[in-house]
């Protein structure tokens, strides 16, 4: 089920929130409104942390991650490097990554097994995303954009592009990624798909301003029609499935 959410009065959630299926990060608010509504949603399953990097309340656009690691740029304090490790599991990896594109958020875009990156993100810090996140690294550009986490959401059952994607280009995106996509917006036509949304395998929150015909593309793409409890043993299969195939290979 997909969930409209505001951070203060901006719709452009996916700036001050990140999901994924082993936790969800929040920026600080003024009020507590924001948070409470990730924790009720989701507290049951995975934790809900208040987060800061580089004493900025944009978590969503300066890290990325997975269930098995979390990004950080190279901004970020040692403090806040400490509390993301004591928040959050022990089977996630933190990371700060000393790369120029520093906004991790719109240059990169991944679930449990492969990424997206900007084309010019250097070397050694494609090396770390595969390392750390333990996924394939593919550099690519979406519908024209080169900021691929600004205009393309994925998770591990389905994903989201930039609507001026060709059939023909999503159509390899889908191979690439191993799962279906569909050219999409937020916000009432936004294509700024990871400013206004955020998803993992089980849950999705949008900003205020979607459409009810938009939440149900959201919804349908990602498989979100069943409880948590469901998707994420669907999830698990998946995982389960992949990981058998990829030893049968190698």
């Amino acid at each position: 089920m997909a969930t409209r959410a505001s951070f203060e009065n901006t719709n452009e959630i996916g700036v001050f929130a990140s999901l994924t299926n082993a936790y969800c990060l929040t920026g600080i608010n003024r009020s507590e409104n924001f948070y409470s509504l990730f924790e009720s949603s989701l507290s049951q399953h995975i934790p809900v942390v208040h987060a800061t990097v580089a004493g900025c309340r944009f978590v969503g656009r300066t890290t990325a991650g997975n269930r098995r690691g979390l990004l950080v740029p190279s901004t970020a304090t040692d403090v806040e490097l400490a509390h993301l490790r004591n928040s959050l599991p022990d089977s996630v990896v933190v990371q700060r990554v000393e790369e120029r594109l520093s906004a991790l958020g719109n240059i990169i875009s991944c679930n449990d097994h492969v990424a997206l990156v900007h084309p010019d993100v250097d070397r050694e810090t494609e090396d770390v995303i595969g390392d750390v996140l333990g996924v394939e690294v593919f550099r690519q550009i979406v519908g024209g954009q080169a900021l691929v986490g600004s205009y393309c959401k994925f998770t591990n059952l389905g994903g989201m592009v930039h609507p001026r994607t060709t059939v023909e280009d999503i159509e390899e995106l889908s191979s690439l990624l191993q799962v279906p996509l569909v050219a999409g917006t937020v916000n009432r036509g936004s294509d700024v798909l990871g400013g206004g949304l955020i998803v993992n395998d089980w849950s999705a929150f949008v900003g205020l301003d979607t459409t009810s015909t938009e939440i149900s593309v959201i919804e349908n793409i990602f498989r979100l029609s069943g409880g948590a409890g469901q998707q994420g043993q669907q999830s698990n299969i998946v995982t389960n499935m992949r990981s058998s195939l990829i030893d049968q290979l190698s």
